[in-house]
């Protein structure tokens, strides 16, 4: 059931599925988007700041995108970013890390000028197993309202 500007509220969340990250995963994104050593070469990463292989923040944020498409919010017309706040990475992902995305609905408001859409403010979180969070931010998100 795809859902439109006022079906969503304040205080809703919604859920994605889990994905578990590899090494073959991390350093195949590293390679060809961020190739420091600690994100390429698990014996370089043992003597970085980190000291040991993590996943670069734009490899979690790229996951989070996927696990957002795959979430049950089911946004009528797709997820369409307007632009996000405060992204944070309190915590690296590391190989063998299971995540999932938690989405909470925090505003939802007519656009005031184009009214055949709004925009919903939503804290999206992408957190491990035991409830620690590998990505935070605040995504803007253009929502149709719903046809007359």
């Amino acid at each position: 059931m795809a859902r439109y500007l006022e079906d969503l509220r304040a205080g809703q969340a919604f859920e994605s599925k889990r994905h578990t990250i590899t090494t073959e995963a991390i350093v195949a994104f590293a390679r060809e988007y961020d190739p420091q050593p600690f994100h390429v070469d698990a014996d370089a990463a043992k003597a970085s700041f980190f000291g040991k292989l993590i996943a670069s923040g734009w490899h979690t944020a790229a996951l989070t995108m996927r696990m957002l498409t795959e979430a049950e919010m089911d946004l009528a017309g797709g997820i369409i970013g307007a632009g996000m706040e405060e992204l944070r990475w309190p915590t690296p992902l590391v190989p063998g890390d299971t995540i999932h995305v938690r989405v909470e609905i925090i505003e939802s408001r007519a656009s005031k000028s184009r009214p055949e859409i709004g925009i919903v403010r939503a804290r999206v979180h992408a957190l491990r197993e035991d409830g620690t969070a590998v990505q935070e931010m605040i995504a803007n998100l253009i929502v149709p309202a719903r046809p007359a």
